[in-house]
Order: C-alpha cells, then structure tokens, then sequence
C-alpha cells in the first residue's frame, strides 16, 4: 500500500518509515530535506515546507497519511485540507498533553486544553492547547476516516530528549543512584517502535477514532522500571529512594533532570492514563528489557552532554540524604 510521512526522518517518524517498508508498502517522506536528507534511499522523497508550499503533494494520491510533524492548527489545516480527497485515512499524532487536568487519571473523554487566543501559535507555551485545535481540524476535514493519537511519553533509539535514556545510562555507570520520592508511582511510556508500528496499521487499515498511546498494558512503577533496568543491563548500581522535597530543595527539575518523576498531585493523572481503547484497537509491546537494552546501546554511540542531571549535584543530594 501507498502510505505517506509528514516528516519522517528524526525520531518517531524515522521509525514509522522504517516500519512501513519493512512490511513491504511504498513509502513517500514529505520534508524540507534539513534534517537527515540521506535516510531511506528506498523510499520516494518530496521536498517542501508544511507552511506554504505543498506543491509537490498536489495531483498525487495514498492510501494513507500519517502525519508526526503537526503543531500548529493553521499549517495542520493547510495539508489536511490539500489531501482530503487525495488519500484514505489521515492519522495525526497528537499527544497526551491535550488534556485540561492531570490531578486525576485521563481517558479519551477527558477535558482538553483550550487556546484562549485562537490565533496563538506560540507551541512551547500552549503545546496541549495546540496540539487539541490540530486534532478539530483533522476530525473536521476527514471525520471518521482519520486518527488522532494522544501519545505519551516516546522513548527509545534517536530520542534526542534524553528523558528516558538517563535511566539506563545512569545506572550503567552503577554506584549510589539517586531515586526521587516514591518508589510505588506509576510511570507510563511507549516504545517509539512500538508506536510507530502501530501507526502505521492506522494509516493504511484504521480505525478511525482518537486514542490515547502509551503504556505498558498493565501498571508499572517507578521501583519496578529501575529494578528491571538494572537486571536487563546486568548492574550492581544501588538505587537509594530520596525524598522527593529534599530534590526539590536541591533546585532539581522534574522531567527534565530527572525524568518520569512528577512530584506532587498535579501532574499524577499523566502517568494513569487510560489506554485500554488503544489495547483494544491493536497496540502492543515489547518486553521493558528489550526497550532498556536498545535505548542504551544507541545512548553509548552518541557524544555530548545531556540536559539531564549531572553527576556532582547528584552525589551532594545524595551526600545530604
């Protein structure tokens, strides 16, 4: 089948194309050609910008769009509209950040985020509120033939973030870990090849609807991700469970030094997310081991520094505990 990605060559539309040709579709990447140019020989290239030149997308057809690069409603509108009567099914990803309040668990009938300027296109300080109004234009241009994905967190090979690969990495390196607040939360995350996998069956296939996308199938928590990470990467690392104000006293960012930790009851429901619509429709993962193993071997090929906790303001917590 005939399936075209708006973008596709940095993270999790690199591996939905990579998914799509490995089961034998033609595969069409729409790009500006800046980022990774030289991926996919096999598949057929297009150069353009989402906002404002669509010409090499118009005459052609698909059977399926799937679209990973959309934030603001405006440019969304402008290839949704274009390949309306061009393609079968239109798959936006979304993400869970949709929603309005994550004091309690979410489902997919949860309250989303409103703009309150419509005209906003500011995506770093209105990403949710953004992202809904993308999901209208979609719903508004396909109806039942399109899928908005509410994904969670997406991890795993190529994530840039490093908002998952911390865990492996660190505890690698082995010695006394810093574990923030409670070790029984709940945290959720999905395998970007797990997802793109499945994205890819929901371009071509269906069904149409909107899902929330993340996971694992059963709860897991915080202790229980770091303990498995720690036998999948054969460690001797201790994980010493600190008390989450003392983190925070020590001017720790949540999520971005030490990721998956949300303190406090604000942000609880983004890791209770109900996915049992997305079970449902087909969604399936691999083992946590295999997602750990994998994410740290890429980790090791890629030099720099990382956004994430560095390693002398760990060990003066730590040294305080």
């Amino acid at each position: 089948m005939r399936l075209l990605v708006l973008g596709g060559t940095k993270f999790l539309g690199r591996h939905a194309v990579d998914a799509a040709l490995a089961a034998g579709n033609d595969v069409t990447l729409f790009t500006r050609g800046q980022t990774n140019p030289d991926l996919f020989p096999d598949a057929e290239h297009l150069r353009g910008d989402r906002d404002g030149d669509l010409r090499a997308l118009e005459g052609r057809s698909w059977d399926g769009v799937l679209d990973t690069s959309g934030f603001v409603p405006r440019v969304v509108r402008q290839s949704a509209e274009l390949l309306r009567d061009s393609v079968r099914r239109y798959v936006f990803v979304s993400s869970i950040s949709v929603y309005d309040d994550f004091s309690a668990p979410v489902d997919e009938s949860s309250r989303v985020a409103r703009l309150e300027d419509p005209s906003s296109e500011e995506v770093l300080e209105h990403y949710g509120a953004l992202k809904a109004a993308c999901e209208e234009v979609v719903e508004e241009a396909y109806g039942d033939r399109s899928t908005r994905v509410r994904a969670g967190l997406i991890v795993g090979p190529y994530d840039a973030t490093d908002r998952f690969a911390y865990w492996p990495r660190r505890i690698a390196a082995g010695g006394d870990v810093l574990c923030p607040g409670d070790p029984d939360a709940p945290v959720q995350f999905v395998d970007v090849r797990d997802l793109a996998d499945w994205l890819v069956t929901l371009a071509l296939e269906g069904p149409g609807g909107v899902f929330n996308a993340t996971g694992p199938a059963t709860p897991l928590s915080f202790a229980e991700l770091l303990e498995r990470a720690r036998s999948a990467i054969g460690s001797d690392a201790n994980l010493v469970w600190t008390d989450e104000q003392r983190i925070l006293d020590a001017d720790v960012r949540p999520w971005t030094e030490l990721p998956l930790w949300l303190p406090g009851d604000e942000h609880a429901g983004m890791a209770r997310a109900d996915i049992s619509r997305a079970l449902a429709a087909g969604l399936v993962f691999r083992p946590l081991e295999e997602t750990v193993a994998d994410t740290f071997a890429w980790d090791r090929t890629v030099p720099g520094s990382r956004p994430t906790l560095r390693p002398e303001k760990e060990q003066e917590i730590l040294a305080g505990a």
